[in-house]
């Protein structure tokens, strides 16, 4: 199994999305910050010398756009976008309207430890699920590949496949099996 260069996508910006009342998943189109910009630039400075051979992102836009910024620093390919490497789902409801709402469910998120409480059920996504879909998506882009590559995704995916809680943005873990 190759080696994979977890990042956590760079500062994202949500003042036009507020200003626009988007809710739900529509907030997930909000772009990086000028500084999320300078922190997706220096990621990729920093990962040129790791010997990745290509890269592969969640298709929300702030690691899209991480993941392009990436690219153009290491002039490796963007090869895939991998659905499964999304965000961490907060209600599955696709309702929330702010950024209160998914700290709301956040807070429940952390208070059950990651797991809904047996026999119960919650509307956010459970870190397990979270786990099981990153790896899937993980185990696809390797098979075939013996070469390392980086992922570009978000904290929680990165906190369900390697236990760190914080990863700062544009932070680079590193994956050596995704078993």
């Amino acid at each position: 199994m190759p080696t994979v260069f977890l990042v956590r996508h760079g500062e994202p910006g949500f003042p036009q999305i507020d200003a626009e009342g988007w809710r739900g998943p529509a907030r997930d189109w909000a772009p990086l910050t000028a500084k999320g910009i300078e922190q997706a630039k220096a990621a990729g400075r920093d990962l040129r010398q790791v010997g990745a051979h290509r890269i592969v992102a969640s298709p929300m836009t702030r690691a899209l756009q991480t993941a392009s910024l990436i690219a153009a620093e290491t002039h490796l390919p963007l090869s895939a976008v991998e659905i499964d490497l999304r965000e961490w789902l907060p209600d599955s409801t696709l309702s929330w309207r702010s950024l209160s709402d998914v700290q709301a469910l956040s807070s429940d998120f952390e208070q059950c430890e990651g797991e809904w409480p047996s026999g119960e059920t919650r509307r956010w996504e459970p870190l397990s699920s979270v786990r099981g879909r990153a790896r899937a998506a993980l185990r696809r882009q390797a098979t075939g590949h013996s070469e390392p590559f980086i992922a570009v995704c978000h904290a929680t995916v990165i906190r369900a496949l390697t236990g760190h809680f914080h990863t700062e943005f544009c932070g680079i873990r590193v994956l050596e099996d995704v078993s």
